[in-house]
């Protein structure tokens, strides 16, 4: 098993690494943390979960996508469908508490209109077979590499807007591909003052980070136990094909507060452990969570940033 969790630890640290460097809110929160005193290092954050984004087409989507993730461990748990977004998702729980939860969705392409499709087809069908079945998946090295290779062509301008207007999930897909969507920082284990999303809302704010408000800043579950919310994605420069340059949205950051479980709010707070807070996740909120790369909320986080 060892060598499986050098594996995975290798991969998970190739994800972040280059999702910090590409989305300064990343460092900008930490840092912030870091001065506020509300953490000694960055390494004390801990990541609750973090998210795919996969095109449904047979040789690619989940069932291609989890293989990795199952082979390395983990285990697939609940199945999540978003109507009005044309989504499958499902999550996969970590093989050690200390690994963030994964939840993986997948665009459902056969939904979309047949000119959509057709656009979405002439980049997946690029991809012959499934690419993981051709992957070692005890090589941490080929796995990293492979989350962060081009399975298809650079997408037209034309084509990405066009997609953009149907889906912007897709859109975002055709793009970015594997890239983490997003990770998240687990709140509720913060020093007191900052350990409720409520809380550290007001701190982010203060900070200058602007907040996804889709359905509210805050995304509560109907049982009122898993709290959530998101910056606004990044909006980066993406060159597409023919060397055009046109600024798009990247990925985010979002931050999680689970409560403590009925069952157990009688325990010490110095004896909470990961099982005794609500575990899994909530298709209202991460409905609303989507939203963090879409237009409508980027569009503000640029008119805010003027």
């Amino acid at each position: 098993m060892e060598n499986k969790t050098a594996t995975l630890e290798y991969v998970l640290n190739g994800l972040m690494r280059r999702y910090r460097e590409r989305v300064p809110d990343v460092q900008k929160v930490s840092e912030a943390m870091i001065t506020e005193g509300i953490i000694a290092s960055a390494d004390e954050i801990e990541n609750d979960h973090i998210a795919f984004r996969t095109m449904g087409v047979p040789q690619l989507g989940i069932q291609s996508f989890e293989k990795i993730f199952l082979h390395l461990g983990y285990q697939k748990r609940d199945y999540f469908y978003f109507e009005g977004k044309k989504l499958d998702a499902y999550w996969f729980s970590p093989p050690k508490p200390e690994y963030p939860r994964i939840f993986v969705s997948e665009l459902r392409v056969n939904d979309l209109p047949e000119p959509i499709q057709e656009i979405i087809r002439s980049y997946t069908d690029e991809v012959k077979t499934d690419p993981v079945d051709a992957l070692d998946l005890n090589d941490g090295v080929a796995v990293d590499e492979f989350l962060h290779q081009a399975l298809w062509r650079v997408p037209t301008w034309e084509d990405y807007s066009t997609l953009l207007k149907e889906s912007e999930y897709a859109a975002w897909v055709i793009y970015n591909r594997y890239y983490l969507n997003h990770y998240t920082i687990s709140v509720h284990n913060l020093k007191e003052g900052y350990n409720t999303i409520q809380e550290f809302n007001v701190f982010l704010e203060k900070t200058g980070i602007k907040l996804n408000d889709s359905g509210g800043k805050i995304k509560i579950s109907p049982d009122k136990g898993l709290l959530q919310s998101s910056t606004v994605a990044e909006i980066i420069d993406a060159a597409f094909a023919g060397g055009e340059i046109h600024p798009i949205s990247g990925s985010y950051v979002e931050f999680a507060e689970r409560k403590v479980l009925p069952q157990f709010q009688h325990l010490p707070l110095s004896e909470i452990k990961r099982e005794h807070r609500r575990e899994g996740f909530e298709a209202g909120n991460a409905d609303k969570i989507f939203e963090s790369t879409f237009t409508s909320q980027t569009v503000k986080r640029h008119q805010h940033a003027e």
